[in-house]
Order: structure tokens, then C-alpha cells, then sequence
């Protein structure tokens, strides 16, 4: 007992550095944060071809220590205009849908955090993986649940789309708290679709995977080492050491 007490005392140095570094503002809140295009996304003029990304932000708040939020925005052919799929928790107390579809900017800042590229797939092929992110989405088993640990929530939505869409590998970070609950099961794949997981409830887990590394999850707590970008991945700071910035890749 005492040892995992003293582990899991470990582990939450993670999302306590995150706010001694200045990464993390705890005073943050909804009304105070931009929404604004952090400029990384082309507009439809820029773009003719179709496009699928993925980002990440920090939650707001002191729950930006812990982990982030994640979402997909995807744009067809020729399209004039994006798609973003994502959870929202708020929704779900006051009485809507946790899955919003919508028009707009797919880049924007989250309530004021600065939002990760953690996928860009573009050209020939991706009309078809739009079908298949589409699909996905309508089959999310939890539209109407949120639950922000150990989930379904916003980062569940985003591991349950991407291991259906296994062309995006995606790799989710570290910090992704809630992307190692496994709808209906304890084995699945990763959310790259270049691994295997085991999970019990989302609060303790391995994965190993090309994208992923070796990575343990204990309570939602993250921590591993990701061999292929050498980088540690860690609680509260998602991954430590080179950062690939995930340029436009041709489609499938």
C-alpha cells in the first residue's frame, strides 16, 4: 500500500511541474479564453485537396495540469468550408448531446491554450477516410455521457474514431487522459493501429505500439518512453524530447 501511495506521489509531480513551469495557467477560465485561429490549418482556398487533422489543448484551468482536449476536423474536396468532431462535457449537464459536429475554424485555440498538430493527412485517399471518421462518429457508444476521469470522455471519442480510422496513426499524447478507456472491452488496439493495449476501467494499463512506445497507465497517470521520436512520455507534460511536427502527408 504504501508503495503505490508512494508511486502514485511520483507520478503527480508531472502535472505539478506542468504549473511551477509556467505550461499551465490555473486561473484560466471559459470566458476569459480566445477561440480564436492559432494560424496552423489552410483556409478551402488554400486547399482544394481534402484534409483530415487532428490537435490537442490543455484543458482549462488547473485541469490543464493533467491532461487535454482533443478533436478531429476534417474538410472534403473542393469543400468551402471545415468540419470539427469533438465531445464537449458541458453539454452533457445541461441536457444535449457530448458529440458536436460543426462548421469552423479546425486550428482554434481552446479557451486561450494553444492547440498541438498531432495530424495532418491530405490528397488522394482522404475523401474516403473522411467517410470512415464520419462513420465512426455515428457510432461513438457514449454520445450522451461524459465523464472527465477516468472518461468516456472528449480524448475516448478521439481513441474510439482513431482506431477505426487506422490510416490516421495517430498517436495520442501522454496526457490524453481518458483515451485508454476501451468501450466494452479490456484488449484493443492502440489509437495508432500499431499496438495492442490492455486496460481495466481506464485507472490501470499497458500499451505498447510503433507510434506509442511502451506506456503505463496508473489511475490515468501516464508514464513511458517512446523509442521512435526519443522522447519520454510523462504525466501532467504528455511527452518530454523531440516533437515532430506532423507535416501534410499524402492520404492512403
Amino acid at each position: 500500500m504504501i508503495a503505490a501511495l508512494a508511486l502514485v506521489g511520483v507520478l503527480l509531480l508531472g502535472p505539478l511541474g506542468t504549473i511551477a513551469v509556467g505550461a499551465v495557467d490555473p486561473t484560466s477560465t471559459w470566458r476569459s479564453g480566445s477561440r480564436e485561429s492559432s494560424g496552423q490549418s489552410p483556409t478551402p482556398e488554400q486547399e482544394p485537396r481534402a484534409v483530415v487533422q487532428v490537435f490537442a489543448a490543455r484543458t482549462v484551468g488547473w485541469r490543464g495540469a493533467f491532461g487535454v482536449h482533443t478533436w478531429i476536423a476534417t474538410k472534403r474536396s473542393n469543400a468551402t468550408e471545415w468540419t470539427v468532431h469533438h465531445v464537449i462535457g458541458w453539454r452533457v449537464f445541461r441536457g444535449s448531446g457530448a458529440v458536436v459536429t460543426q462548421a469552423g475554424p479546425p486550428d482554434f485555440r481552446w479557451f486561450g491554450a494553444w492547440p498541438d498538430r498531432l495530424v495532418d493527412l491530405r490528397g488522394d485517399g482522404v475523401d474516403a477516410t473522411i467517410d470512415r471518421i464520419e462513420a465512426a462518429v455515428a457510432a461513438y457508444p457514449y454520445p450522451d455521457t461524459y465523464r472527465a476521469w477516468p472518461g468516456p470522455n472528449s480524448n475516448t471519442f478521439t481513441a474510439f474514431v482513431a482506431r477505426q480510422v487506422p490510416e490516421l496513426r495517430l498517436d495520442l499524447p501522454a496526457n490524453a487522459l481518458g483515451k485508454d478507456w476501451l468501450p466494452g472491452t479490456i484488449v484493443d488496439r492502440t489509437p495508432s493501429g500499431t499496438g495492442w493495449q490492455l486496460s481495466l476501467g481506464g485507472v490501470l494499463g499497458v500499451a505498447v505500439g510503433l507510434e506509442e512506445g511502451l506506456e503505463f497507465n496508473v489511475l490515468g497517470l501516464n508514464v513511458g518512453v517512446d523509442p521512435k521520436d526519443l522522447a519520454l512520455r510523462l504525466p501532467g507534460f504528455g511527452q518530454v524530447g523531440p516533437k515532430p511536427d506532423p507535416a501534410a502527408t499524402t492520404g492512403p
